[in-house]
């Protein structure tokens, strides 16, 4: 029998294909009927579709693995109710500056004028959450695919929406045309704006960084170097301490002696780090975006007496400050540029910075018996150095934040502009299908666990051997506590006690309640060694964060 002539590509298959060319192995979500042929063509294509319960975890999952890999996430979910399922975590992705190609089912447009079931109008939806929203066309199904990717890299990284309509997937199309992606080459200012800027270091007696996330993903692909090392170089030419946001931790290794940690949700630690800052005479702000911060950094250096230099990937329409100077270009490149011929000086001759890391030091100290501290220092010292962690919302993100060192960037991952909850388990899954021999461990509060809970059965179904760590004092413990700052009546932030170590044994993995560093420690030991997950509920009394964050 003659062999048949290969069937031409589908315009789902040339969407895969662009995905898989941009460095895309893994896709995440829930299927319907709507997304069938996405699955299949992605899967030929060689990214691994991963059946997810619930689309909101999916897209975390899918931003775990960015983290990881550097190409963007993935999320797949079906009409109606599956794509809406996903808006939060697409919201957190715009907000969070995370590459995410959101690929929707969609009933084709002549079947929506008569067919109203499940239908209403997606891109309206996606429209003020991401860069770009499209529907696919099978004409132009390569030019699609090609602005999605590259909208979704470029400057400020973000997600990008697709709508693909049934019929749409499943149609054949030309032979494929060259990829019309393009990036921009770094930018840097113009000599006059270099000028200022190196003049300005060259007189500064006490400069400071603050680098945000803008600065961790423009060193994050394949295009550009990590920009850790220019910064280390820089920060020790100069002798420049280092504030980061809770994103950027790691930027800078921790225990670095230029190194003070992260910033962003602390009192304890502004009340530190403000008039650190504020005793600046330069201030840079490398990357760095408000939008992680607390109100306390709004307009935080005094202009006129102090100079700030801001360098981001956008203009600056925040207005929560204003710079001296502000460019919008490649960090990397223009800290370089900005220190070429600078001869450098003494600077912080007071002791300031060592003084400020002691403070710090001291304002979160690790020799408590028991309680989230304890916590978070046995795990710190019992895990691996390169343990990538995640963090949810909650009181115990704002400690973690300031407790757990990270040595290298991404270290930490948490949901930091919009602080949604129920995120830690799903970064800390798509980052360990993603390096499947990582440590990872997950850091939740209660009740975010019991928000995705469900997702251990994905855990389970995945082979994964994650860490879920979960501080279980049977309240909304940061809302509780401010509840109380505000002496309004206890009302709608306590709820009862649950065995979450039973959950973890009940999903297939392994469950240990802990209430002493020694019981966390053993678990901990057991955990790495275990070959499925491993559910630890550390038990904390309640106000256990009181006089802590």
């Amino acid at each position: 029998m003659r062999d048949l002539p290969p069937a031409p590509p589908r315009a789902a298959d040339v969407l895969a294909a662009r995905l898989y060319d941009a460095g895309c192995r893994l896709a995440f979500g829930m299927p319907g009927g709507e997304v069938l042929t996405l699955v299949d063509a992605l899967e030929r294509a060689g990214i691994r579709f991963v059946l997810c319960k619930h689309e909101n975890a999916a897209a975390f999952m899918a931003e775990g693995a960015w983290h990881r890999t550097g190409a963007p996430g993935i999320l797949v979910a079906t009409v109606g109710p599956g794509a809406l399922n996903g808006v939060n975590a697409v919201a957190n992705a715009h907000q969070d500056r995370v590459p995410l190609i959101v690929l929707a089912g969609c009933v084709d447009a002549h079947e929506a004028q008569t067919y109203t079931h499940q239908v209403l109008d997606q891109t309206q939806v996606f429209r003020p959450i991401t860069k770009a929203t499209f529907t696919m066309d099978a004409g132009a199904a390569h030019v699609i695919a090609d602005k999605a990717v590259g909208i979704a890299l470029e400057g400020r990284p973000g997600p990008v929406h697709i709508d693909v309509p049934i019929s749409v997937a499943d149609t054949p199309i030309a032979p494929e045309v060259p990829a019309r992606r393009s990036f921009a080459a770094p930018l840097i200012p113009a000599p006059d704006t270099l000028n200022d800027m190196r003049a300005a270091l060259a007189r500064a007696e006490r400069p400071i960084l603050i680098v945000g996330v803008d600065a961790l993903n423009q060193g994050f692909d394949t295009r550009r170097a990590d920009i850790s090392d220019t910064l280390c170089g820089f920060v020790e030419t100069f002798n420049v301490p280092v504030i980061t946001t809770y994103k950027a931790k790691g930027v800078l290794p921790e225990d670095h002696a230029l190194a003070l940690g992260g910033a962003g949700l602390s009192p304890k630690a502004d009340g530190i780090l403000l008039p650190l800052v504020q005793r600046a005479d330069l201030i840079i702000g490398l990357g760095y975006d408000p939008i992680e911060m607390r109100t306390g950094w709004r307009d935080f250096y005094f202009p006129g007496i102090q100079t700030m230099i801001d360098i981001t990937a956008e203009p600056n329409h925040h207005y929560m400050h204003q710079a001296t100077t502000n460019v919008v270009g490649d960090c990397a490149a223009t800290l370089t540029a900005m220190s070429d011929g600078v001869t450098p000086r003494d600077t912080w001759t007071g002791g300031e910075v060592t003084a400020a890391k002691t403070a710090l030091a001291a304002a979160f100290p690790r020799d408590d018996d028991w309680g989230p501290a304890a916590v978070i220092d046995t795990c710190r010292t019992t895990l691996p150095r390169d343990t990538l962690a995640t963090a949810d919302s909650g009181a115990h993100r704002i400690l973690l934040s300031q407790m757990w060192e990270c040595y290298a960037p991404r270290g930490l991952m948490q949901s930091s502009a919009l602080c949604t909850m129920g995120c830690a388990i799903p970064l800390a899954m798509g980052a360990q299908v993603a390096e499947p021999a990582r440590t990872v461990v997950s850091f939740s509060g209660d009740a975010g666990f019991l928000m995705v809970a469900g997702e251990l059965s994905t855990a389970a179904e995945l082979g994964l051997t994650t860490i879920f760590v979960v501080f279980v004092d049977a309240s909304l413990a940061l809302i509780e506590l401010k509840q109380r700052q505000r002496q309004l009546t206890n009302a709608g932030v306590d709820f009862a006690h649950h065995d979450f170590a039973a959950m973890g044994r009940a999903f297939g993995g392994a469950g240990h309640t802990v209430t002493s560093r020694a019981e966390l420690q053993a678990a901990l030991e057991a955990a790495q060694t275990a070959d499925t997950f491993t559910v630890i509920a550390a038990v904390i009394e309640r106000g256990a964060y009181d006089g802590r964050i």
